[in-house]
């Protein structure tokens, strides 16, 4: 490699020079990816460059689909690597999900659906509507769904203010999609933007943004486990288990709903979630979750901004830890994780709507 190294020609080292400039260029993230903080063994590189890149799909041969909020555009990244826009002029197309071959995309009140999208990624046919009967509000309308083992596909309906009490809102349901019904799965979700179930059990667990304004500690955002059907967590009148809210507590008790599986940061913006199921990390990632924190918006020091790590034992959680950081540096951003996938090679990958990226984390034996 010296010898090599050494042999390159001043124009070859100039040709290198500048490419590394180009890419930087294209994505400024490729500059900041040595401040990220990772365990031993594991690095971070860039996937792709994807403009608002939200939440993460993948299809069955490969393909990478990428959804956005302010973009109104799906993105789709082909394992050699090229991205395609397939969907545009969408109303925040957040939500995005595969299944026999076809997309399905989330737009506030509607599902859309573009069938044979890996062969046609070139020129896709325009997304047809599957369901357009969700609410309109836009607050908190940007969706994340994701088909279940019972093969619903999943869908929340986020609260439609900051704290308020609405029917039909703040809840986690499913659709039917051959009887083009939607059932209430879950109540008292204030807006969760990312859910999995336990590869063994098969049981739901989510994340829940917390209500703002009441202070920078409180309340924290939620993991949740949601077991079977017509659970409630609390939201409106009660935030992370055992605080009632000041306007919406006084009507019922904490006690009355269920508790967080894991206390997360305060206002940490807690969004996509995975279980590991992959091979390549080492055995005490598998089952485990990492959860994307995008990042506080309204606390006077910033926290979130980084993927943490909840370790899970018997269906319970037992820690909460960080797992990648550095997307803060003091009180200033570079980065904003959203989503995450795991790859059939084993690598985890991240979003970044802030950055426009998409990123791999791998794991190699130190």
């Amino acid at each position: 490699m010296r010898f090599f190294v050494a042999a390159l020609s001043n124009a070859a080292w100039n040709l290198v020079f500048a490419a590394s400039l180009f890419l930087a260029a294209a994505n400024p993230a490729l500059g900041q990816l040595e401040r990220i903080q990772l365990p031993a063994g594991f690095r971070i590189e860039l996937y792709a460059s994807v403009p608002n890149a939200r939440s993460l799909a993948l299809g069955a041969k490969g393909t990478l689909f990428v959804g956005s909020r302010s973009g109104g555009a799906v993105h789709a990244v082909a394992p050699g690597g090229k991205v395609f826009k397939i969907a545009d002029g969408l109303s925040m197309p957040n939500g995005v999900a595969f299944r026999d071959g076809a997309l399905y995309i989330a737009a506030v009140s509607r599902i859309l659906r573009i069938d044979d999208i890996e062969k046609n990624l070139e020129s896709p046919a325009k997304p047809e509507i599957v369901y357009d009967r969700l609410p309109r509000d836009v607050h908190h309308g940007w969706k994340f769904i994701r088909f279940g083992p019972d093969g619903k596909l999943y869908v929340p309906i986020g609260a439609p203010c900051n704290i308020c009490d609405r029917d039909g809102y703040a809840v986690i349901g499913f659709l039917d999609l051959q009887k083009k019904a939607f059932q209430i799965y879950a109540n008292g979700v204030r807006n969760s933007v990312g859910f999995d179930w336990h590869p063994n059990t098969r049981e739901l667990w989510f994340t829940d943004n917390g209500r703002d304004w009441l202070g920078d500690e409180l309340p924290a955002d939620e993991l949740n486990h949601a077991p079977r059907a017509a659970m409630h967590f609390g939201f409106p009148h009660c935030h992370q288990g055992d605080l009632p809210d000041p306007e919406f507590g006084r009507t019922r008790k904490c006690a009355e709903f269920e508790p967080p599986a894991q206390k997360l940061g305060p206002h940490v913006a807690a969004l996509g979630m995975r279980f590991y199921t992959g091979s390549m990390f080492p055995a005490e990632y598998r089952n485990q979750i990492f959860i994307a924190e995008h990042g506080s918006w309204n606390r006077s020091k910033k926290i979130g901004y980084r993927i943490s790590l909840v370790k899970i034992e018997g269906n319970k959680a037992v820690s909460y830890q960080a797992f990648a950081q550095g997307w803060l540096q003091g009180e200033s951003v570079w980065g904003r994780p959203v989503d995450l996938e795991v790859m059939p090679d084993g690598s985890l990958l991240v979003s970044d709507d802030y950055a426009g990226a998409v990123y791999r984390v791998s794991y190699r034996q130190p």
